[in-house]
């Protein structure tokens, strides 16, 4: 696979075509001296749940996963996580809770950091990548919430019945797959 700095042909300071390889990690412009270094975006990926049945003891049969329908390329149609991009000035705990509140209208009370996955993110024909940041998240109202924003459906899926390989995005899959095999309340 092509490397990352590959897409950038100029300088992004100055507009120069003599933008060249600088290391591993960076190109840098002969015209201007400009220094470019390529880092993923921070994306935040939230894990919801509530409990169907049962006391604080509940067994993880007992337990639903907040999942969203993707109504976007890519993987549009397949299953997701609410979750999405960091803004700039935001804490990626502002973002998961603000990414959660645009797919679902639910708000976010509390957020538990619990990994991190990197990402290759296609978007409009360009390669983000990323580094996902999954956090397990209480919300106020299990019961309310609606599709929003990236999400065209809102579907809570008992535990058991999580099937990683129906979530469209890389990351995502490999995310729940990891939850799955560490899951406990």
């Amino acid at each position: 696979m092509e490397h990352p700095l590959e897409q950038f042909h100029y300088c992004p300071k100055c507009g120069s075509p003599h933008f060249g390889e600088h290391n591993a990690k960076s190109k840098q412009c002969r015209d201007c001296g400009f220094t470019y270094y390529f880092n993923p975006s921070a994306a935040t990926v939230a894990f919801i749940l509530r409990q169907r049945k049962g006391g604080a003891d509940a067994a993880p049969e007992e337990w639903e996963l907040l999942v969203v329908r993707r109504a976007k390329e890519p993987a549009r149609g397949t299953l997701d996580l609410p979750g999405g991009f960091s803004d700039t000035d935001e804490t990626s705990e502002e973002g998961v809770r603000r990414e959660v509140r645009e797919e679902t209208g639910l708000e976010v009370e509390e957020t538990e950091f619990l990994f991190s996955l990197p990402n290759r993110y296609p978007y409009s024909g360009f390669t983000v990548h990323t580094i996902d940041m999954f956090y397990r998240c209480r919300v106020h109202d299990t019961e309310g919430g609606r599709a929003m924003d990236d999400a065209a459906e809102l579907l809570w899926i008992p535990l058991q019945k999580v099937r990683p390989e129906e979530f469209g995005l890389g990351s995502i899959r490999r995310g729940v797959e990891k939850f799955l095999a560490s899951f406990s309340i």
